[in-house]
């Protein structure tokens, strides 16, 4: 374990030149609060590095040795983030507010808030739950998805890139079950570890006065539970006449694709993605892979990178391209790694990287626009105005939202006929492509992630859902908000919640990609309507130096002002659904009349 005793004194020492660079004296009223946080800013970025680079390791090269040393490492910074000397002093600090600037004040409630994730007055559980968290996200990273178990061994191994591709293409019912059934093997392996974990997680967040972790998770946002449920329940609410009229369309589109009855509600085998998260391939004229065959991964990520570039942000560090894990392991490699594409702050200053497995299809062309819009948000609030602890979005769900954002624009006709990938020849149907973002993505996403994650992590965290019950009630919300049903019955015998990565590795905070949604739906409608006067369906970022000094003036704040007074003044408007219905309305109207049409 790390000494923080070794630490402290040179640290404090650079904590007092900052005092006297401000121009405080140790009389100051508030001169406390500056030593506190200089001492903690420097102290938690030593250790959050360290815990990175572990956890960094731990997911691109899956060894028992890297997760021991990730366990290791987490320990290290819990046991600073949540020792009681943090805690007492960050609860001194605030209860004497009005002697506070607001940049202190932001600082001291995220480290009291931070400290409630690792509490030092209960160590033996914050200890168990660490060792569980990287216990379980060992098996996630490592484990082998078998087509033929064979004597306790697996004859034929597959890869979460086939399951998907099998999902997507493939016309035979009786294997796109067996590929999504195989999809659904780590939910055993995971199961009871999840109920252990859960009581960790619960028993830690108590600590500090949170009902639960998802009550301790929601408290980012300065919102109840109870607020954050409603904000996504009255989004599903909107939401629901265009989905029910997407689902009717799904629903005969599939029928007549499978030459079966059409369901009342739809197979999960039938859709394009293991969690029906997302429903692909429906629209076969908006299907773009064949002009990214040409094309070669690196090209993927370059083009991403020349994206943001045009925008006036600066090439990305030579460290990115050196440090990064972007592509596929080569058949035949020994290394395993997690296939969850993602983006890794390691020091929250100028080490940046990417996790992901590139491929040249018009999916990795998104998510790699996508994944380096987290890069040049890092980027952004890396900066002397910004403290360590504050170097995060807005809130959580702005990260995602501005890498959604960014997907929006690698979408638009006119950025990818600028980058070649459309030929002059080609024609898009607007309609079928809009049709193609509501099911690809957008709309079809939020019953999932407002509706199914959410209120499966509330029951679990909030009502201690019983192990017994985990697939039971997961399969009744999926029933109730995305309309979908297994291929056969889903006993106990199995956990499908389990099989979702965030599950285990970014536990009860699932909502934050049902508020990036209508985040970026806000984001996009003012930077086409307002900066490049363009329709919001087909515009075109690219080059525009004016949308990038925007989102720049957005991204470098990181998390020093309020994310509600900011969305407000960028966008003239609160939180909600106007942006994302109104982008969608053509579709609406179309779908009304062709859905009338089929009934008839």
């Amino acid at each position: 374990m790390y000494n923080l005793h070794v630490m402290r004194k040179p640290v404090l020492g650079a904590a007092c030149l900052m005092l006297a660079a401000c121009g405080r004296t140790s009389n100051s009223p508030d001169a406390g609060s500056l030593q506190f946080l200089g001492m903690y800013n420097q102290i938690d970025q030593r250790l959050y590095a360290t815990a990175s680079q572990a956890s960094w390791r731990a997911a691109t090269d899956v060894t028992e040795q890297h997760t021991g040393e990730r366990i290791g490492a987490d320990a290290a910074h819990a046991s600073f983030r949540g020792s009681r000397y943090v805690i007492e002093n960050a609860r001194r600090l605030l209860a004497s507010r009005d002697a506070l600037t607001d940049l202190e004040f932001r600082q001291l409630d995220k480290i009291l808030l931070n400290a409630a994730e690792s509490p030092g007055t209960i160590p033996d559980v914050v200890q168990a739950r660490i060792q569980a968290e990287a216990r379980l996200s060992a098996v996630l990273d490592g484990f082998t998805f078998c087509m033929e178990p064979r004597g306790g061994k697996c004859a034929k191994p597959t890869d979460p890139n086939r399951i998907d591709e099998a999902l997507l293409k493939s016309r035979d019912l009786s294997e796109r079950r067996k590929y999504w059934e195989v999809s659904k093997q780590t939910g055993p392996a995971l199961k009871a570890g999840l109920g252990e974990l859960r009581d960790l997680r619960n028993r830690v967040s108590k600590e500090l006065g949170y009902s639960s972790y998802f009550h301790l998770q929601v408290a980012d946002y300065g919102m109840s539970v109870n607020e954050m449920i409603q904000l996504m329940d009255k989004t599903l609410l909107d939401l629901k006449p265009l989905y029910g009229q997407l689902h009717l369309y799904a629903r005969n589109k599939l029928s007549q694709r499978y030459k079966q009855p059409v369901p009342e509600r739809i197979p999960a085998h039938w859709i394009g993605n293991r969690w029906g998260q997302q429903w692909p391939g429906l629209v076969e004229a908006a299907d773009l892979d064949p002009y990214f065959r040409k094309q070669t991964p690196l090209w993927i990520v370059q083009q991403a990178e020349r994206f943001y570039t045009s925008l006036g942000m600066k090439p990305l560090p030579g460290s990115f391209w050196e440090k990064s894990d972007l592509y596929q392991l080569p058949a035949g490699s020994t290394r395993k790694k997690n296939t969850h594409a993602s983006a890794w702050h390691i020091d929250r200053a100028a080490d940046v990287r990417s996790l992901m497995s590139v491929i040249p299809n018009s999916q990795w062309f998104e998510t790699s626009h996508h994944e380096l819009g987290h890069v040049y948000y890092y980027i952004a609030y890396s900066n002397p105005k910004v403290p360590h602890v504050l170097r995060e979005g807005l809130n959580r769900a702005f990260h995602e939202a501005v890498g959604d954002l960014i997907g929006i624009a690698a979408r638009q006709e006119p950025y990818l006929r600028q980058t070649g990938i459309l030929p002059a020849s080609v024609k898009l149907d607007a309609t079928e492509y809009l049709l193609s973002e509501a099911l690809d993505s957008a709309v079809v996403f939020l019953p999932w992630s407002a509706g199914t994650m959410t209120h499966f992590e509330y029951e679990l965290y909030e009502k201690s859902l019983p192990v017994d019950q985990f697939n039971r009630r997961w399969w009744e919300m999926v029933r109730n908000y995305q309309v979908l049903e297994p291929p056969s019955a889903r006993g106990e015998e199995f956990c499908d919640a389990c099989t979702k990565t965030h599950i285990i590795d970014d536990p009860a905070q699932y909502y934050d990609y049902a508020l990036a949604f209508l985040i970026k739906y806000q984001l996009h409608d003012y930077i086409a309507r307002k900066i490049l006067k363009q329709d919001p369906h087909h515009c075109n970022y690219y080059g525009n130096q004016e949308v990038g000094r925007w989102l720049t003036e957005i991204l470098s704040l990181g998390a020093t002002r309020d994310w509600r007074t900011v969305i407000r003044e960028k966008t003239g408007e609160d939180i909600g659904t106007r942006a994302m219905l109104e982008y969608f309305k053509p579709l609406r109207e179309y779908l009304d009349k062709a859905n009338a049409r089929k009934q008839d």
